[in-house]
Order: C-alpha cells, then structure tokens, then sequence
C-alpha cells in the first residue's frame, strides 16, 4: 500500500496471487478458456467431417462468437440480482451439462447448433459476474494487476487451446474432445463453489428498491451515457474494431506475401504475443504514468498498422502487427478503470452491455476488412483500418483527457 500523500506504487502479481479467492478464480478460468477453444476446434472438425462444407464449419464457430450479441445486455443483469458466486458456479456447471449433450455421439447437427447458442448465452452472465466479483474482492492497482494478469492468461490460454486442440481432436476424436471441455466446466464449477466466498447482492443507493429488468438495462444504459468518463472509456475499450482486422485478413495476407499456413500462423499469433510482452513490460510502470499513457498507446495500436501500406514482407508485418499488440496494453487499463467507475449494483448489467459493444465493434471490424480484402489488397485494407483507428482513438483519447478535468 502508498502512503498518504505518496503517488500510488504499481502493483504485483505476487500480491494478486497472495489473495486466495483470485488464485481459484485463475486456475478455474485456465481450464474453462482452454476447454473452450478446443471445443471450437473439435466442433469445426465435426461439422466439417459430417458436412463436408467449410461454409457451414465456419458458421459453426462464428455461433461461438455471435449470441455475445444478445447475451450481453440481457442476461449481465443477473449479476446485480443474485450472488455472484452462484452465478459463476450455476453457469458452468449448466455449460458442463450442456456440453457433456453434444459430446454424445452421433447428435444431429441441428441439436449441436441449439446446444452451442446456449452454452455460449451463458457466457455473458459468467463474465459479467466474475469481473464484478473480481472488482469486489480487491482495489486501486491490485485490481489493475488483476485484470492484466487475466487477460495474459485468456491469451496464453487460447493459444494452447488452439495448439493442443487440434493434437487432441486427431488423438482422440470430436466428441471426446467435447467430453473435456464438459469436464473443464465442471472443474470450474467446483473450483468456484468451494474456492470463492458467497457474497450479498450488492444494494443501491436505495435498497428497497428493485428495477425491473428493462429498468435495469436502461438505467445501465443511461449511466454510461450521461457519465463521460464512463462513455470515452467505452469508445477505448472499442478501439479494438479497428486493430482486429490482422486477425481477420491474416491468412489472406500470408498469401499475398507468399506464405502459406505457417505463415498464416505466425501472423495470427503476433498480435497476441505482443499483448502478453506489453502487459507485463506495462505492469512495471508507475499507475499515474500508465493512466496518462492509455490514450497515446490506444492510438499507437492503429497507427504502427499505416506502416503495412508499403506491402512489407512477412517478418517485417510480424514486426508491426506485434507492435500493435504491445500497444493494446492499454485494454486491460482501461476495462479495469471502466468496471471502477460503476457502482457495484449496477456493475453486473453495464459490464454486459460493455462486453456487447466491444463484440459488435470487433465483429464489424473482421467483416468490413473482409469484404474490402475481396476488391483490395489486404495490406491497404490493414492500413486503412489502421488510419481510421487512429482518428477514432485520438477522439475517444481526447474526450477521455476532457472529461478528467
């Protein structure tokens, strides 16, 4: 802790690690992130064995991504109305079930689809309650550290999924691979019930009163609307529609620099390797520095991607779009001092809403790049992106500087 008067010292992830509660809820989100990324491959593999069609395989994990949509502000909510422990807890072990139905063999694929929509429905209300829990359970710059040393771990976590899923799946099979990933939420569960503490709903200004549930999504709606801090902090957090579109183009791109899949692979995996190398490089500076230093890097992470009009080669774009990745740094910084600024009750519903916005901004983004890519080169279409997400960053870093004073 800082002294009185003393500026606020980084915090360390030894001192987050100290905490029990955050230790299960890390080992619980390890296994459910892994567990989750290779149902998304097995799933892919299945579909595409059954149907043999790569449109419908694609489709499969795009329902992966798509009920966040919808999930986010209706069902976010659910963390300001009941515990949020039994929400984590209810909420894996519903997915464990639900997952467990579609490693049976032989489940028709109409049944796969409605199973995947509804396990991945539960992932908003997961979401928003462990980030409200986690904002509970410690402040100021442990927090910080918290939410950094989380999104590493999805990080490292999805890339070990991705890596070891497609080993898993040959090994063993789809519905094996399925079976797992049930069993990664069950472990979750139990991690979760026995590991975090039960704790009251959270109450308002005035606790006799209780919103009804449109209530509530307007009213969260209306707080970030009517608080600037709170709406600029938003339009940082949806910086990433921009800077997306190198995970959307870049099996194309490896193409026009005459790579193949390999190469392919490497581009996928800079921009995420970067953001682990500038998290942890980001965790060392000062808070009061890094705070003044979001804004600058929000428009860094779209500005180093104007450098791949000139066409580099590959390893010279690996190099850029790492940068890029470095400087994304700054999402963890900025989602952490979002979720401060709500009050605990209404934590739950706008974190959802929050989480709706980003998911839109990227999947936006990865389409717009795509159907640009079909009539331009993807190195053009990376670097306009990259021109546009700068103007957008530096008006959303403005107006975040403005609404400080």
């Amino acid at each position: 802790m800082s002294r009185p008067g003393q500026p606020e010292r980084s915090a360390t992830y030894a001192e987050v690690f100290a905490v029990a509660e955050f230790r299960w809820s890390w080992l619980a989100l390890v296994g459910s992130v892994i567990g989750d990324q290779l149902a998304r491959v097995a799933l892919a593999v299945l579909v595409f064995d059954r149907t043999g069609s790569a449109g419908l395989s694609a489709l499969t994990y795009a329902l992966t991504m798509l009920p966040d949509v919808v999930s986010g502000p209706l069902l976010g909510g659910l963390a300001d109305r009941f515990p949020r422990r039994r929400i984590m807890v209810s909420c894996d072990a519903a997915r464990a079930g639900l997952v467990a139905l579609m490693a049976i063999p032989g489940t028709p694929l109409w049944i796969l689809c409605v199973l995947l929509v509804a396990v991945q429905l539960l992932a908003a209300p997961f979401q928003s309650a462990r980030t409200a829990f986690l904002a509970t359970l410690m402040s100021g710059d442990t927090y910080r550290a918290a939410v950094g040393l989380s999104t590493v771990t999805v990080q490292a976590a999805q890339l070990a999924g991705f890596v070891a899923g497609g080993t898993i799946v040959a090994l063993l099979g789809s519905s094996q691979a399925l079976a797992l990933n049930a069993l990664s939420f069950a472990v979750s569960a139990v991690l979760l019930r026995f590991g975090v503490q039960e704790r009251p709903v959270p109450l308002g200004d005035d606790p006799t009163a209780r919103l009804s549930w449109w209530g509530s999504l307007v009213a969260g709606a209306r707080l970030v609307w009517h608080n600037r801090r709170l709406r600029y902090l938003l339009a940082l957090i949806c910086v990433p529609g921009f800077y997306i579109t190198v995970e959307g183009l870049a099996t194309p791109y490896a193409a026009s620099v005459g790579g193949g899949p390999i190469a392919a692979g490497i581009l996928f995996a800079a921009n995420p390797a970067g953001q682990v190398i500038g998290i942890l490089a980001a965790s060392r500076i000062p808070p009061a520095r890094r705070m003044a230093m979001m804004g600058p890097l929000a428009i860094g992470t779209c500005a180093v991607l104007i450098g791949c009009v000139f066409q580099p080669g590959l390893w010279v774009t690996v190099g850029l779009w790492m940068l890029s990745g470095m400087c994304a740094c700054f999402m963890p910084l900025a989602q952490a001092t979002f979720v401060q600024e709500i009050p605990d009750a209404q934590r739950g519903q706008v974190i959802g809403l929050a989480r709706t916005a980003l998911v839109v901004t990227q999947g936006m983004g990865i389409l717009i790049a795509g159907a640009a890519a079909d009539h331009w080169k993807p190195a053009i279409v990376v670097a306009v992106a990259g021109a546009l997400g700068v103007i957008y960053a530096a008006g959303a870093a403005r107006g975040y500087r403005r609404a400080e004073v």
